[in-house]
């Protein structure tokens, strides 16, 4: 075999293919002998040729996994010491490293099966050779083995990291010290001990060396191994960088600064880098004050935009912007003074591109610093509103774009600005570019999406710029023109009927399209005929939604993922104006829905497969055994996929919730999506799930009740809904899925009672515990930081979320909530700090309030830790703050008992400001009234009811917050009823005070026969005396008061 082998490899490299096809046949016909090997082994060490021996290491790679374990002892070690010859023998770079791969593939057998105990040794040895090839050599076999047998280098880590770090000095030769950077990174990659890792902190100024030395011989791609290395470190929980951050990101900025390297360098990977560490270890950078040196240079590069493809995710303006957004979601109080700097500045370049730049910062880094932009929004407007006028269309697009991104993440103060911003976007859509109109119909339908009442006055000149739009502009402005139309019927609701006719038929045409090119417009119909379906309603939509329905099913025939995902959408949305009346569509649209849900995802994998690349034999192996298991060099996903998956999840989940027990037939099958779903990979499709979820168990606890075996599903069920969502509590890293899951339990306890779900309360307690110390998975930070101080930042949508669960707790236990509260009341307390945000301090009040509220009397023991938190709310400058005090100091008063009194003179002056003319928000008033009328009904005799009673009945009636009314009118009518001398001597404000009760549209019948009764009795006391009061109101206000009273 061997001299016909020998003639077969030296074919295989002909030029001539007729001739190289021979070869490669014959060769896959030889390599199933087992013989093979030793031929193969022969021509690695005796043929004349370099590039006959590469091959023959390459064929030698390839197919001696399958015939490793048929080879006689004898054959093996000829193979290994054909192998050590050749890598310490073989002058050929190329074939000592197709040698080195083979050695990792024996090993992966020989090693641990104890047939090569002296390779280790050999490795060491080699690595500390005089000759600068084998210390290569050595430091590539390592590099290889760690992913063949990398536990056997357990016992000698230490060695190794004394070894490797060496190489990385190597003080003679460049190729070991590259060697050696890719043998580290190879032992990051298998490492998991975190112990092992730190060591790995010394070698940064090594790394750092190499790959500038790299960087200045050209060898770019070698330097980019550095980068990767600090990826590892980076994601790393353990506290690896130190102070050598500032090294790397000196460095990385350093890179991404320089115009002589390859973009891809410059940008995908030095820039990347930076925002991994904004991301994992944003205390570092605020500890060794990076983050202005970061913004100095990655602000001036979004003005370095390019004219080339819109799709380069590699342009240095774009690499920049992903930076710059990272820093400002982790370092919001870092990041925003420095951009909004830049932005002042460069708005008044004279080079266009910086004043592009300086609408894009701001746009950016409006969702993660939105707490601050709101609070400086006219300084930020200004900018953005200026650029929006600008002499260039790049710069009114970026200023569109801003408007859009404010439109979406500084809400509601952004809407409050309307009348300055709807002219500026109304003026955009005329643009002449159509760049700028597709951004001004992104930005109108972002700031349209959360407008109410505001957008009436604009609504015809809107409708009617976007209508003809619609039916004149190209596919692209079409597309975004749609957009537009939806967010302004969401929020013109009724007012949007005079066009909801034109625009349902023009859509008719859309949503019949079949080209390729027009399905995403197809599917932006489809969306819009199910946003002006919610505005229309059942009646206007049921007698015309036939064609519709019929069009959005057959849309299912086209391989378009975005047109699915937006007709999920569709059916979701008639499904909620239709309810009962969607029952018939269900057959038709639940099918596609499970079709959209049990999608492959469509995971697309590189693999490195670089030997047989350099020498074309890529086709050789035939055996499936033969082949290794290649590296996955890059994943990427199907994200239209996943955004159908997510539609889908979402559509059953509501389809159930409009249905109702008419769903009982798909419930099976959903629920087993549904729970698949919760662990799917990606957020948004967990976060649907766990929607659908809530909608899936409250249909089935439903269908359950009229089944025989019912409770015992029920209860089934539910213990499956309910581990779910504790597991998602504790180990989900979203945390806007958390916070819904938070929001499901507490919805489940009201719905379900305690006793239903009093078996997961110890699970449901901890899990919530956690939360409140902010130690779940989705809160974990990095640990670089041990001597930062505690940080105030957090999501407060999550806590708003966990802090909802304690008065869900507290409403469905009463007073046996007590042991509970007692576990949980420390973790919530840490919120209300002073130098906590406001908005963390009145959550902690609001939850005092409803558990004061619901638990009852055992309050009392925290009435002295409480209530000083609460008396400095009242003081608060923000009105949320002072509403919620004056909630929660009337319920712990009304259920505190005997500790609240000592603090009654305080309350009483802590509130008196809230009844004046100073005090601007009439819930707060109300709610202070409340709070007065919950103290006079517990202790009449601690209120100085001569002062109190003339301040609170000049408050009334309510003006907003009429869930006060049974509270304050309940007083009210209490102390007219038992003829209290100091409210009846204010018979004439009473009367006025009931007049306007008695014809309120907003407060209920029983508050109102209450008052009924109150006035009765005054009529009782006074008769005709009142008639100079009573002929005092308008008619209205008199025959409404004379309705409620039979004696009057």
């Amino acid at each position: 075999m061997a001299q016909s082998l020998e003639l077969l490899l030296i074919q295989f490299l002909m030029p001539d293919n007729d001739a190289r096809r021979q070869a490669e046949e014959q060769i896959k016909r030889l390599a199933k002998d087992p013989q093979v090997v030793p031929a193969l082994v022969q021509h690695l060490r005796t043929a004349k040729t370099p590039n006959v021996r590469q091959l023959a290491a390459v064929l030698l790679r390839k197919k001696i996994t399958g015939h490793w374990a048929k080879l006689p002892p004898q054959t093996k070690q000829l193979v290994k010491d054909a192998l050590i010859e050749s890598i310490t023998l073989e002058h050929s770079p190329p074939v000592r490293r197709a040698s080195a791969n083979v050695v990792s593939i024996v090993a992966k057998y020989a090693v641990p099966a104890g047939e090569w105990p002296d390779l280790l040794n050999f490795l060491f040895q080699c690595s500390q050779s005089s000759q600068e090839d084998h210390r290569e050599v050595a430091l590539i076999l390592f590099s290889s083995l760690t992913e063949t047998i990398g536990n056997a280098f357990q016992p000698y880590f230490s060695d190794l990291q004394t070894l490797l770090l060496k190489c990385l000095q190597d003080a003679t030769s460049n190729r070991v010290r590259v060697a050696a950077l890719k043998a580290v990174g190879s032992f990051l990659e298998f490492t998991c001990d975190g112990d092992e890792v730190v060591k790995f902190r010394d070698f940064i100024p090594s790394i750092l060396n190499v790959s500038r030395q790299c960087l200045a011989s050209g060898e770019e791609d070698v330097a980019v191994l550095a980068f990767e290395i600090f990826d590892e470190l980076i994601e790393s929980p353990a506290p690896l960088l130190g102070d050598s951050i500032k090294s790397i990101v000196q460095f990385s900025l350093e890179v991404c600064s320089s115009q002589n390297l390859e973009q891809n360098t410059r940008h995908q990977v030095a820039i990347q880098i930076i925002s991994w560490l904004a991301k994992f270890k944003s205390n570092s950078l605020k500890k060794y004050k990076l983050v202005n040196p970061i913004l100095q240079v990655m602000c001036p590069l979004l003005a370095l935009s390019t004219d080339g493809d819109d799709d380069d995710d590699l342009a240095p303006d774009r690499a920049a912007a992903e930076v710059i957004d990272t820093m400002a979601l982790n370092l919001p109080k870092h990041v925003f003074p420095p951009v909004l700097e830049f932005a002042s500045i460069s708005i008044q370049n004279t080079n266009p591109k910086f004043r592009e730049a300086s609408v894009t910062a701001l746009g950016v880094i409006s969702e993660g610093c939105s707490l601050l932009m709101k609070d400086k929004l006219e300084p930020v407007l200004h900018i953005v509103l200026m650029a929006l006028r600008d002499a260039e269309q790049m710069v009114r697009g970026a200023a569109s774009f801003a408007v859009g991104q404010f439109a979406e993440h500084l809400q509601p103060e952004i809407i409050s600005q309307h009348q300055s911003v709807l002219p500026c976007i109304l003026n955009a859509i005329d643009d002449a570019s159509d760049e700028v109109k597709e951004k001004s119909y992104y930005a109108l339908a972002a700031f349209c999406d959360n407008m109410g009442e505001e957008i009436l006055p604009f609504l015809d000149p809107l409708m009617n710029k976007l209508l003809s739009a619609l039916q004149s502009s190209s596919r692209n402005l079409q597309e975004t023109c749609m957009s537009a139309i939806g967010s302004v019927a969401a929020a013109a609701e009724q007012a949007f009927m005079p066009y909801a006719e034109r625009v349902l038929e023009l859509m008719k045409a859309f949503m019949v399209l079949t080209g390729h090119e027009d399905l995403r417009s197809r599917a932006r119909a489809t969306e819009l005929v199910g946003i002006v379906a919610m505005t229309v309603g059942r009646a206007g939509m049921e007698p015309i939604l036939a064609p519709y329905i019929e069009a959005a099913i057959s849309g299912f025939g086209f391989d378009y993922s975005e047109l699915r995902e937006y007709t999920h959408g569709f059916f979701s949305n008639v499904a909620e104006i239709l309810g009962d009346g969607f029952v018939k569509y269900l057959p038709h649209v639940i099918p596609l829905a499970f079709s959209s849900c049990h999608l492959d995802d469509g995971s697309a994998v590189d693999i490195d497969d670089s030997d047989e690349e350099n020498i074309g034999v890529g086709g050789v192996s035939s055996d499936d055994e033969a082949h290794d298991e290649p590296r996955v060099r890059n994943i990427s996903i199907r994200t239209g996929v996943l955004d159908e998956k997510a539609a889908a999840t979402q559509a059953l989940g509501l389809f159930a919730l409009h249905t109702k027990s008419a769903y009982a037939p798909y419930l099976e099958e959903s629920l087993r999506i549904m729970i698949k779903h919760c662990a799917y990979f990606h957020e948004d499709v967990r976060l649907q799930a766990v929607i659908g979820l809530k909608n899936i168990l409250t249909v089935a606890l439903a269908v359950f009740e009229s089944h025989n075996d019912g409770p015992v599903k029920a209860k089934e069920v539910l213990g499956t809904v309910m581990n779910i969502f504790v597991k998602a509590m504790n180990e989900d890293d979203d945390k806007e899925l958390v916070a819904q899951v938070c929001t499901n339990v507490a919805d489940i306890v009201k719905e379900c009672g305690y006793a239903a779900v009093e078996p997961f309360m110890p699970q449901i307690v901890e899990s919530t515990l956690q939360l409140l110390q902010e130690q779940s998975a989705c809160q974990q930070i990095e640990s670089d930081s041990e001597d930062e101080e505690d940080d105030a930042e957090h999501d407060e949508i999550l806590m708003d979320s966990v802090s909802d669960l304690l008065p869900a707790f507290s409403k469905a236990m009463g007073s046996h909530f007590a042991p509970i509260f007692l576990q949980l009341f420390d973790a919530l307390m840490k919120f209300s700090k002073a130098s906590r945000p406001p908005q963390d301090r009145t959550m902690v009040v609001a939850t005092l309030a409803e558990v004061a509220q619901n638990m009852g009397a055992p309050i009392s023991a925290y009435v002295d830790r409480v209530m000083p938190l609460v008396l400095k709310e009242l003081l608060s400058s923000e009105a949320t703050n002072r509403r919620n005090a004056a909630f929660c100091v009337g319920e712990l008063c009304k259920n505190g008992g005997e500790p609240t009194l000592r603090f009654y003179g305080d309350i009483l002056r802590a509130l008196y400001p809230l009844f004046g003319e100073s005090e601007p928000d009439n819930a707060v008033r109300d709610n202070a009234a409340g709070a007065i009328a919950r103290m006079i009904m517990v202790q009449p005799e601690a209120i100085p009811l001569n002062q109190v009673l003339p301040v609170f009945l000049k408050v009334l009636p309510l003006k907003e917050d009429h869930e006060e009314s049974l509270a304050v009118y309940g007083c009210v009518c209490t102390l007219v009823l038992s003829s209290n001398p100091q409210i009846i001597a204010s018979t004439p404000d009473l009367v006025r005070i009931f007049a306007e009760v008695a014809i309120s549209p907003d407060e209920t019948p029983e508050i109102k026969i209450q008052i009924g009764r109150a006035f009765s009795h005054l009529l009782s006391l006074y008769g005709q005396q009142l008639q100079p009061i009573l002929s005092n109101l308008s008619p209205a206000h008199a025959s409404a008061l004379a309705s409620l009273s039979p004696r009057s």
